[in-house]
């Protein structure tokens, strides 16, 4: 069964409805021709329903036993209007939305909209006798089927309304759910491959380290000195390649931010790449509030860049900018490589493997280039601004400023 739902919005415009149909009331009964001695009961009854109706009755909306309260005394309004002055009857202009609007169900409006209309018109038949009765029955009976329906109506249009609401909520909540289902999955699924890679790799060459470094204790122990270098050489081989399958795992994307702040982390990793490659990477980086998936996605992404600048741009110089603005925490790095054409399509995974993490986490990645120009990457994470404590800038080799936090937590 329909529940009549009370809405503010609606409420208020029923005040002004109110107090303007009370008033347009009082001023037919003013008009009216009769004796003043005659039409007190009129004003005593719009009297009593203004007062109720500002008391207690306007909470009717919302709360049912101001309802139960009000209803009988506009029935009764319904009565006593039209009985002393006839053209009082105006005053069912709101009578009948506000039954339809404080009845707590339909089958209840339809039956107060009843006993409204037939108030009214046996108030019209006391002022006017059975000659009015043909005319009343026709006044009263189109009143209430036209208050009826337009009730129904209203209520319909209210009901579908409230569906399309709640629904639309449901399905933002199921967006929203499913959308972290998604990055939750994405970075559960990351974490397990860098944890697998760790286990193939790093850990398998730190195990026969361990090995190696035991069997040439024990060879000291026991003066086998002949067999020493040959050890110090399998242990130096086998340190270097964990070394080495570090670094890879490292450039790949491991949390390299994980133990400082990630303007420290760009300050290494530039000054490491200007070591390696002779190429100078200028780092401006502010030290930006960030959680430590949201350092990770974005060390992955200057680690990729520094990567494809190694490997084709041929660039004399590179910059590596780290800022928040409105749209959330900016990473943007700028080489004046030989460039491409971003619009032809490549067998390299680092790109796509880029936009797809910054997915993930609701991030976006641009790439900007020209032949023989340069290219700049810019990825954009939608974080909450945080507080930026320092800026810090340094060209690699060489030390930042000593002023500069990140490049302090770098060292």
């Amino acid at each position: 069964m329909t529940e009549l739902q009370p809405t503010t919005r609606a409420n208020v415009w029923l005040h002004v409805s109110f107090a303007a149909t009370v008033l347009l009331t009082g001023v037919i009964a003013v008009a009216a021709g009769s004796p003043w001695s005659s039409r007190w009961p009129a004003f005593a009854a719009l009297a009593v329903l203004t007062l109720a109706y500002v008391t207690y009755g306007r909470r009717g909306y919302d709360e049912r036993w101001a309802a139960a309260a009000f209803l009988p005394l506009a029935i009764g309004a319904a009565f006593v209007l039209p009985a002393v002055v006839p053209t009082a009857a105006f005053v069912q202009c709101i009578l009948f939305p506000l039954v339809w609007r404080q009845a707590e169900r339909v089958p209840v409006a339809i039956a107060l909209s009843v006993l409204v209309g037939f108030a009214s018109g046996l108030g019209l038949m006391v002022a006017g006798g059975l000659d009015a009765l043909p005319s009343t029955l026709l006044i009263e009976v189109v009143s209430v089927v036209g208050s009826c329906a337009l009730g129904l109506w209203l209520t319909r249009v209210s009901t579908l309304a409230e569906e399309r609401r709640h629904l639309i909520e449901e399905l933002r909540a199921a967006q929203d759910s499913l959308a972290d289902a998604h990055r939750t999955a994405g970075i559960a699924h990351e974490r397990e491959r860098l944890a697998r890679e760790i286990h193939d790799t790093v850990a398998q060459n730190l195990a026969g380290i361990v090995m190696l470094t035991e069997r040439a204790r024990n060879d000291l122990a026991d003066d086998r000195t002949d067999a020493l270098d040959e050890r110090l050489t399998i242990l130096e081989e086998s340190a270097r390649a964990a070394l080495e399958e570090s670094r890879v795992l490292v450039a790949a994307g491991a949390a390299g931010a994980t133990h400082d702040s990630l303007a420290g982390a760009l300050h290494r990793l530039g000054e490491r790449h200007t070591r390696e490659t002779g190429t100078p990477v200028t780092v401006t980086a502010a030290d930006c509030v960030l959680d430590r998936d949201a350092q990770v996605v974005l060390l992955r992404v200057a680690q990729e860049g520094l990567s494809n600048v190694r490997a084709h741009a041929g660039a004399r110089s590179v910059r590596i900018v780290l800022e928040q603005d409105t749209e959330g925490t900016v990473l943007r790095l700028t080489d004046d490589g030989s460039g491409f054409d971003p619009a032809v399509v490549t067998a390299g995974h680092g790109l796509h493997g880029l936009r797809d993490r910054l997915a993930l986490a609701g991030g976006t990645c641009t790439v900007d280039s020209t032949p023989g120009v340069g290219t700049v990457v810019t990825a954009v994470l939608p974080t909450a601004l945080g507080t930026s404590t320092a800026t810090g800038t340094g060209t690699a080799p060489g030390t930042a400023p000593s002023s500069v936090r990140g490049e302090a937590v770098a060292r």
